[in-house]
């Protein structure tokens, strides 16, 4: 921290900015409510507003509010995330609504200890839900607030490490208003989104450049500091395509935890195909999936299955025509895989 800054002043210079340049017609600031307000900040966690705003809106026609979320099936909350990625946030967020149902009288908690104690929520997420939904004051950490205090205060180090995401949470703080709570976590989250990118940052239009201590010593692009590199790992995995006498496919729901947990997709048997039979019908190409840890190639064999009968290994699956997929709650690749073998 700077000893000549003036949190005040900070503050008020970006809530200034924010009137005349922040983004005040997001949907969750339409109608605002802490339920329109928790979902929107569950799908933000590590995905851009752009990407967010289309399923957010789908989600509120579908589940419009606390009761509907909650009293709807893993599959039809899961069927609307499909593509949107991280599906821990969605059984998360249906957890939490039958919890906060059971728990709080059908509403979310105003305080952060008591959102915290729902699944899927964290410190930050809690504070941002507290302050946008009921204008408490209760500092942010979020992934843009982590820039842009990295580079005011010039914290170095990774934001990962313990050490210095406390140096953050104590920026955070400092400069939090008493007042005007929602409109400044909002401000401080567009300034990171829209002028304090994490590449070619507007400098020169951003409303607190004079005492940002990475710009008076030129190291703006030092900050953040990086992650530690690790090379992620490649895995293979080999995907059954079986398809019966009328041309359906037959589905499988995976464990509730672990990766697309509580999603529907083809049957998994690893990486090799060892005494599986030879393929009934062409080749179906393989499939280059990203994750946070690890890189996945799917692999596919398609096989012909006479009756559901014959299919031992998964009592359990559910026989579906490609084309009515896009119902049901599948990983982005399986949809893709679905929506080729319909055409």
């Amino acid at each position: 921290m700077s000893k000549d800054l003036d949190p005040a002043s900070f503050a008020g210079r970006l809530l200034h900015w924010w009137q005349d340049n922040g983004r005040h017609d997001l949907p969750w600031q339409i109608e605002r409510s802490p339920y329109r307000v928790w979902v929107s900040e569950i799908m933000l966690q590590q995905t851009q507003v752009r990407t967010v705003i289309p399923y957010f809106q789908r989600f509120m026609d579908r589940f419009p509010d606390l009761q509907a979320l909650a009293e709807s099936s893993l599959d039809d909350v899961l069927s609307e995330w499909t593509g949107l990625g991280y599906y821990a946030r969605a059984r998360n967020l249906h957890a939490a609504a039958r919890r906060a149902m059971s728990d709080h009288g059908g509403e979310l908690p105003a305080q952060p200890d008591g959102l915290v104690d729902l699944p899927g929520i964290g410190p930050s997420t809690a504070n941002a839900i507290v302050a946008q939904a009921w204008d408490h004051r209760a500092p942010i950490l979020d992934g843009n607030v982590k820039r842009v205090l990295s580079r005011h205060a010039a914290i170095e180090g990774w934001p990962g490490r313990s050490a210095v995401e406390k140096r953050l949470w104590q920026e955070a703080d400092l400069r939090t208003p008493r007042t005007h709570a929602a409109d400044y976590t909002q401000a401080i989250m567009d300034l990171g989104a829209t002028l304090c990118t994490a590449r070619a940052p507007g400098c020169q239009a951003c409303p607190v450049r004079a005492d940002c201590l990475a710009r008076q010593a030129d190291r703006v692009a030092d900050f953040p500091g990086r992650k530690p590199r690790k090379e992620r790992p490649h895995r293979r995995s080999l995907f059954l395509v079986l398809r019966n006498q009328t041309d359906e496919v037959l589905l499988i729901q995976r464990p509730p935890t672990g990766i697309w947990g509580g999603l529907w997709c083809l049957p998994e048997v690893g990486s090799e195909a060892e005494h599986l039979p030879a393929p009934d019908r062409e080749e179906i190409a393989p499939i280059a999936h990203e994750f946070t840890h690890f890189r996945l190639t799917m692999e596919f064999l398609h096989l012909d299955a006479r009756t559901p009968d014959s299919v031992r290994d998964w009592p359990e699956g559910r026989w579906v025509r490609p084309g009515q997929g896009a119902s049901m709650g599948l990983p982005r690749p399986i949809q893709i895989l679905l929506e080729t073998l319909d055409a």
